[in-house]
């Protein structure tokens, strides 16, 4: 087996805590003020995935474009995106990061420019898809945040990084609306290709210079090659793969059909009030940034079961839409939060597995946090036009319910760290 690929001694479960070692020879690199940017760039490059979701019905106006067509905006960004997590971001792990997150930065203000410029349909879908493949810097940025990062703050780093991408998620669709309403769509992404633009050159000071990767002087297939090794060795990656998948099905299950029963009678909420509800959904998310301390501690198995015993129980008081808008904002804080505090863990754990692949692991998990997010948009509009909102709950709290079985059964199969014996 090469060195690439290789497996050193490790907790298999997340309940051990790290040696505390430096890894790479890259640790304690970053200030707060840098995981600050890191979190901004982070929350900037996802918005530019939701954008388009409250500006479909204008765009289509706007560029005389059919309603079926139209849905393909949302459809082809995601595509993009996907074949960046596969493609873009193992790259992480071959070339000189700092000049890959600044390059693909200055790229997407670019594919933004050609959103916001567009004169016909054709175009728009073109710039879609560059913006979705290079959103992808997202990931880029905590992979290299977790190699920066000493082992025993390696969590708390990508807790404070990733903040900034659920931030990104939830305000996404709430910052269009407003921007659109004073200017227009493309103004949306006008606005977003200048304030990227204006990040590259802030990327490029404050990142490290040029460290060696892991797979420096490989070949881009012997790179694809050990991505895909690494989801065969790698038990950790696999089963919190698999909690990324139905943890954001969930997720995605309530954000995708919520707005139905919200601008429907007797509710009739503004778009204005509906996107209140992704604030009330950020103050959770950002409450659980601090969840990878647990998994540094060694209590990211405990954090993973608590959590999604929280996405379960959220799921009861937003069945009671109808009843009371007050219970359903906190259910969306429970859900945030828990969902936050399970994708964090999930990364902390996984990085810490293999720091020396990072880049390449969260790749992989980021892909089947994409298929999640999409089954769940899917599933539960269907749900909602079957059985209307009790439907959506019902769906979700069983997506919650199976998560929470996997766990059960992936801590029953763990050895007991070792060290622990039962008192006479």
């Amino acid at each position: 087996m090469t060195n690439q690929t290789m497996t050193k001694a490790r907790p298999p479960n997340g309940d051990d805590k790290a040696d505390g070692k430096p890894g790479n020879g890259t640790a304690g690199a970053l200030s707060p003020a840098v995981v600050l940017l890191f979190a901004v760039a982070c929350g900037l490059s996802v918005a530019n995935i939701y954008f388009a979701q409250p500006l479909l019905d204008t765009m289509a106006r706007d560029l005389s474009i059919t309603p079926a067509v139209i849905g393909g905006v949302v459809t082809l960004t995601q595509i993009g995106y996907a074949f960046g997590l596969l493609l873009i971001v193992p790259l992480g792990d071959l070339w000189d990061r700092r000049k890959l997150i600044v390059g693909q930065t200055v790229l997407s203000a670019l594919a933004l420019t050609i959103v916001g410029t567009a004169p016909n349909a054709a175009v728009l879908l073109i710039g879609m898809v560059l913006v979705g493949l290079l959103a992808v810097v997202i990931q880029v940025l905590v992979a290299y945040a977790a190699t920066l990062a000493a082992p025993a703050e390696r969590g708390r780093t990508i807790g404070a990084v990733t903040s900034g991408v659920v931030s990104g998620i939830l305000l996404a669709r709430f910052a269009a609306g407003a921007l659109a309403d004073l200017g227009g769509w493309r103004v949306v992404y006008l606005t977003s290709a200048a304030l990227t633009l204006v990040l590259a050159p802030l990327l490029a000071r404050a990142l490290p210079r040029h460290r060696p990767q892991a797979m420096a002087g490989s070949s881009y297939a012997n790179l694809l090659r050990s991505t895909l090794a690494l989801f065969v060795e790698e038990s950790v990656l696999r089963e919190r793969a698999v909690f990324a998948l139905l943890i954001f099905a969930s997720f995605s299950a309530f954000w995708s059909s919520v707005v139905l029963p919200l601008a429907a009678p007797p509710l009739s909420l503004s778009h204005t009030a509906i996107g209140m509800f992704g604030i009330a959904g950020l103050a959770g998310a950002l409450a659980a940034r601090n969840s990878g301390r647990l998994a540094d501690r060694g209590w990211g198995q405990r954090t993973t079961g608590l959590s999604l015993l929280l996405v379960l129980a959220g799921w009861a008081p937003i069945a009671c839409l109808h009843a009371s808008l007050w219970l359903v904002l906190a259910g969306v804080v429970m859900i945030d939060f828990a969902v936050q505090a399970v994708h964090v863990t999930n990364q902390s754990l996984i990085v810490a597995a293999r720091p020396e692949a990072s880049s390449r692991l969260i790749g992989v998990y980021m892909v089947f946090y994409s298929i999640g997010s999409g089954l769940g948009a899917i599933t539960s509009t269907v749900a909602y036009a079957a059985a209307g909102w009790l439907g959506v709950c019902a769906l979700g709290a069983a997506i919650s319910a199976v998560a929470l079985l996997f766990w059960v059964i992936v801590v029953s199969k763990t050895p007991a760290p070792a060290g622990v014996c039962s008192q006479a």
